[in-house]
């Protein structure tokens, strides 16, 4: 059977693997953008009506849905940047689990700072996904051919 020679059956499953992640794309483009319409509005209302003090753990709570939103943000790029180059781009992954563990540590709960192996594990990710990155980036570099002066 054709179906099963293996450039065909390699291909079917590439288109499908496209297309469910065309899907996904689209899904999360609107979930985000709900999401977004969401915060503004609640904050909006907030705001004219003069409900919180932003001082009382709103602000926090705020930085959280923001932070939130712009990790789901760099999720879809990573999508998008997938079916543009049909490869998974490191970079770009890394640069979305720094912001997530930023994400953590910003809206961090008060007397957190008390937990020593919590903060000690947060420093340890943060190294290892810097490390991560750069690692990367100098790979990079060092394979781009030398631009002449």
């Amino acid at each position: 059977m054709k179906l099963f020679d293996d450039k065909q059956f390699l291909s079917a499953i590439h288109g499908y693997e496209r297309q469910l992640a065309k899907l996904l794309a689209l899904l999360l483009a609107v979930v985000v953008g709900i999401a977004a319409l969401e915060l503004l509005v609640e904050t909006g209302v907030t705001v004219v009506q003069r409900q919180t003090n932003w001082f009382d753990g709103s602000l926090i709570k705020l930085l959280d849905r923001l932070l939130l939103i712009f990790i789901a943000l760099e999720v879809l790029q990573n999508v998008t940047a997938y079916l543009r180059d049909q490869v998974v781009q490191i970079e770009l992954v890394l640069l979305t689990a720094l912001t997530a563990v930023a994400r953590k540590v910003i809206v961090l709960p008060p007397g957190t700072e008390n937990k020593p192996a919590l903060m000690a594990g947060f420093g340890v990710i943060v190294v290892g996904l810097a490390a991560a990155y750069w690692l990367v980036r100098q790979a990079r570099r060092d394979q781009q051919p030398a631009q002449p002066s």
